[in-house]
């Protein structure tokens, strides 16, 4: 098993996309490599130890073992349920 392990982390707002590339330590969680990656110091909405995590679109837990080349992806919550959405626009 390798000592390090290099990943991506991502995050994108309207208008703007972040992508860190990152050695990180081999076995580290989905959640360590948010608070090791800086990336709410850039982005201060982040909330490194609640936000919505995801690797390649799919959503993953805090304790996702991350692989080599890996893209971690920080999601911003949603502004619009998209039920409610529809629900109005069918109105």
């Amino acid at each position: 098993m390798a000592e390090e392990i290099a990943v991506e982390v991502s995050y994108a707002v309207p208008g703007a996309q972040r992508v860190l590339s990152l050695r990180l330590p081999a076995g580290c969680t989905a959640r360590r490599a948010v608070a090791l990656s800086g990336i709410h110091a850039l982005f201060p909405e982040i909330d490194p130890a609640n936000c919505p995590l995801g690797v390649f679109g799919t959503v993953v837990g805090d304790e996702y073992g991350l692989a080599e080349g890996d893209r971690l992806e920080v999601y911003r919550p949603l502004e619009n349920d998209p039920m409610e959405a529809r629900r109005l626009a069918a109105k």
